[in-house]
């Protein structure tokens, strides 16, 4: 991919989202570590972080296993392997199409919230497929498409914000609110790239007033400037907008992160898949 050849949402070798990575995992970190804590198997000796981003959670997996055990960390982004780098040395730049790896290399391939930027997954789940050894394991980590619970005091706007986002990304990258969701086809997927021996599961990342540091910025950064900020007034009435902005503002007295009734909740699935063949 070149810089004149954008993903499927936008992405090129060059695209920067590093800080919106780096609020994610500070804010998910706690869950995202137990979470491997029970998956990564100890006895990996090579693994592949697939769309690393900045390497947080290529460096908890190394963290996880013995020091004779190598994890690389790759990624199209360059901004984003320059990250990864500081937290783990082994970096790779590639596009997930056309993965430059010997066959049956890995013996775990992790890919979080990237697989759904590309055009035909069940492709790219080929690719990995190759990548691994006889009874190595994949897993495909991806977070909800929106939060799952974040007005919990007022479900109609909720509802309405949670809409007016997928109006904008449609109209943004042209693309349908049964494509954005596509992250919950990952168990049929697999199947379809050939992988045995399927499983899913879905944790919940909660929080509640009082906000710690990490989720209030996440929240803040990641969805009430990041996302909803100036792009969604076209999508809601003036007064829901006015309402919306109003949670948004932390100078105003109704901002939503210092309400007593706060209540955050995102969900987190991972689904695994096997190469068929003796491990």
């Amino acid at each position: 991919m070149t810089r004149g050849s954008p993903g499927w949402l936008g992405d090129t070798q060059w695209r920067d989202y590093g800080r919106k990575l780096d609020l994610w995992n500070a804010f998910a970190g706690p869950e995202l570590r137990a979470l491997l804590t029970t998956l990564v198997p100890p006895t990996s000796r090579l693994v592949l972080d697939a769309g690393c981003g900045t390497g947080h959670v290529s460096r908890l997996i190394q963290d996880l296993l013995p020091q004779t055990s190598r994890v690389f960390a790759l990624d199209l982004a360059w901004p984003h392997l320059v990250s990864a780098r500081r937290r783990l040395c082994r970096t790779l730049q590639a596009d997930l199409r056309a993965l430059p790896l010997s066959p049956e290399s890995f013996d775990l391939i992790w890919s979080a919230n990237t697989l759904h930027h590309l055009p035909d997954p069940v492709e790219s789940l080929k690719e990995i497929r190759s990548a691994l050894r006889p009874g190595g394991l994949v897993a495909i980590g991806h977070g909800s498409y929106l939060p799952d619970m974040l007005f919990a005091w007022d479900s109609r706007l909720e509802r309405l914000t949670n809409e007016a986002v997928r109006a904008y990304y449609r109209d943004r990258y042209g693309r349908s609110e049964t494509e954005l969701a596509g992250i919950r086809a990952w168990t049929g997927r697999l199947r379809q790239a050939g992988f045995s021996a399927v499983t899913a599961r879905t944790i919940a990342i909660e929080r509640i007033s009082p906000l710690d540091e990490d989720a209030s910025a996440y929240i803040q950064e990641c969805l009430f400037d990041g996302t909803f900020r100036g792009r969604l007034s076209p999508y809601l009435s003036p007064e829901d907008d006015a309402e919306l902005e109003a949670l948004m503002d932390s100078q105003s007295p109704a901002w939503a992160l210092t309400r007593p009734d706060f209540h955050f909740l995102q969900t987190f699935t991972v689904t695994t898949g096997r190469k068929p063949g003796p491990a």
